[in-house]
């Protein structure tokens, strides 16, 4: 491999990683056009590269994230399931839609979560005296100094609409954080501090799940896989020291503007413009 392509590589992963660490997306959504457009690869080689460098940039920020209590490992573990599920239903009903209809879809819904992130403050419920502490959590805020308790909300329900992101996420084959995190922050007040480091987290799990299937069918260029993870893992670990001390105003404040340029970049494609 040549010396500028690795350079490239390793360039790609550090900023998707970043990204996912600091907004619980993954970094799929840069991956693949990326090495597509600029390294040429082919749609399906794109995405099982991109699946390689979203796992190493969930665990280089799960390293972090789960030892300072950030990564509500509980709570994602459970959703996990309704979003897996989710996710295969998701790839059944792709199949009876147009494409463009999907995305259209999907970037209306991540519009909305942007404009509810950015027009509501983040409301976090403190436990509550008759609260039996299955769903009750704290982190320390590093930038504040302040111990953050906080109380689940909506539990059922959060489950329920992970299973409406998984569908999405698996319909457009964009990252389900960019639904799953505006769901826990707004809907289950899971502070957006937490939120994000939980869908990193759970990213992991999934992309895991679809990246054996890609290496069993010898589908994964490995020395492409290997400079994106490691990049990836390198920029993971950046975005937790970021994420760790942003004040949790600006923290939501961008994200809702990454949402917003992710759902009008679905739109153009839906489009046919890019």
């Amino acid at each position: 491999m040549e010396a500028l392509i690795l350079i490239g590589l390793l360039a790609t992963g550090s900023a998707a990683g970043m990204l996912g660490a600091l907004f619980g997306l993954g970094g799929g959504f840069i991956f693949v056009p990326v090495l597509m457009l600029v390294f040429g690869l082919a749609p399906t080689e794109a995405v099982a590269v991109s699946l390689i460098g979203i796992i190493a940039g969930s665990v280089g920020a799960s390293t972090v994230f789960v030892d300072k209590g950030l990564s509500n490992v509980r709570l994602g573990l459970l959703m996990e399931i309704t979003t897996a599920t989710g996710a295969i239903i998701g790839a059944i009903v792709a199949t009876y839609l147009e494409e463009w209809i999907l995305m259209c879809i999907f970037s209306a819904i991540v519009l909305y979560s942007a404009a509810r992130m950015i027009l509501n403050p983040e409301k976090v419920i403190p436990p509550s005296e008759d609260s039996d502490g299955r769903f009750v959590f704290e982190y320390r805020d590093e930038a504040s100094g302040d111990d953050v308790k906080y109380e689940v909300q909506n539990v059922k329900g959060g489950m329920a609409l992970c299973t409406a992101a998984g569908m999405i996420s698996s319909m457009t084959g964009v990252g389900g954080g960019a639904v799953k995190v505006p769901l826990m922050n707004i809907y289950m007040h899971i502070p957006i501090k937490a939120a994000s480091p939980t869908s990193s987290y759970m990213i992991g799990i999934t992309a895991f799940s679809g990246a054996i299937t890609y290496f069993l069918s010898g589908q994964v260029l490995l020395e492409y896989a290997a400079g994106i993870a490691i990049g990836a893992f390198i920029g993971s670990l950046a975005g937790t020291g970021i994420a760790r001390r942003l004040e949790t105003r600006h923290l939501r404040k961008y994200f809702s503007i990454l949402l917003i340029t992710v759902a009008v970049l679905v739109l153009l494609q839906a489009g046919g413009i890019l």
